[in-house]
């Protein structure tokens, strides 16, 4: 008597099981990430980016259906309410051209990131400041310490630091760094990327011995580089850039003609923001119509802080790293 064929799982049958699974897992993924984008850690990053959704849009009926649309209600006359950004941004940027404002932060966008820009009228209000224990070899503290410390409305990281295997902790700067008129790391003799800020409230992005520094009037400033914009000429070249303009977060520093401030932090490796090239944050200083501007330290150290809240989304998984220095607007007495 022949034996019967054990029969088994028919290979179509697991190729349309394997198929729906996999539709499943990406269904998931999509919904978490929307719930992470907009219920996230960053309010002013999950405001702006609501604000720009289309209402058509698959993400925001995705978001409607996760947060529900009451919850996106709210969110939207909130963020109208408290004027952070005054209006969505389109109406922003219009009244912004019309009538002048005091310091305030801009959601920015293009094709592979989304960033913030605080602008400052007056640069009065801006200052870099160092570790404080950068001469006993001290870790350099978080964004948030010296924010607190200083009563600053909005900070910035600065210039760089030894970072072998991207394990510094701040201790050690680049470079040139000056403060107070005196040149506290390097010398004379160093020549160096800087920015840095002289006795009359200008911006300088400019490479500079310690000595050229010092006799232009710089009061403080730190390096990095490569310098984007010089008295109104873009400077930059692409055999500027090495083997580091990729898409990356990325963190500069401008100044316009009549002295207002841009700081200017972009994010980069996540999912809705790939990174900047030093051409595009090029181009969104020209927007600005900057005449002064330069790069800072990027990648995992590109952090901002608004009103004492993240702004963006840092690649560190601690928000802010530890830094050599950052770059500060002044808050209210």
């Amino acid at each position: 008597m022949a034996k019967k064929k054990k029969r088994g799982v028919s290979p179509l049958l697991v190729a349309i099981l394997t198929i729906v699974a996999g539709c499943a897992a990406a269904a998931w993924n999509y919904v978490s990430y929307v719930k992470t984008k907009y219920e996230g850690d960053h309010p002013y990053w999950s405001r702006q980016a609501y604000l720009q959704l289309d209402p058509n849009s698959l993400e925001h009926r995705v978001a409607e259906k996760v947060l529900g649309s009451d919850t996106l209600k709210a969110f939207a006359a909130s963020e109208e309410q408290t004027g952070t950004y005054g209006t969505p941004l389109s109406e922003e940027r219009e009244a912004a051209a019309e009538e002048p404002k005091g310091t305030h932060i801009e959601h920015i966008s293009a094709g592979t990131y989304e960033g913030f820009m605080i602008v400052v009228p007056d640069p009065d209000d801006v200052s870099i400041v160092i570790n404080p224990g950068y001469t006993s070899g001290a870790p350099g503290p978080e964004l948030d310490w010296y924010m607190k410390e200083y009563k600053a409305l909005a900070g910035i990281n600065g210039g760089g630091f030894e970072d072998e295997g991207g394990h510094g902790d701040g201790s050690v700067p680049q470079g040139l760094v000056i403060q107070n008129g005196r040149i506290v790391h390097g010398s004379e003799f160093m020549n160096a990327s800087i920015v840095g800020i002289d006795k009359n409230g200008k911006l300088v992005t400019a490479t500079l011995t310690g000595e050229e520094a010092l006799r232009r009037g710089v009061k403080e400033a730190v390096t990095f580089g490569p310098t984007f914009i010089e008295n109104g000429k873009v400077v930059y070249t692409s055999a500027d850039a090495g083997t580091l303009n990729m898409l990356n977060p990325r963190t500069a520093i401008g100044q316009t003609e009549d002295g207002t401030i841009l700081m200017l932090v972009i994010d980069g490796r996540g999912p809705t923001s790939f990174g900047a090239q030093y051409e595009d944050v090029i181009d969104v200083f020209l927007k600005y119509k900057a005449i002064n501007a330069g790069n800072l330290d990027g990648g995992n150290s590109s952090v901002m802080m608004y009103n004492v809240e993240y702004a963006n989304y840092p690649v560190s998984m601690y928000n802010s790293r530890n830094l050599p220095s950052v770059i500060l607007v002044k808050g209210e007495e």
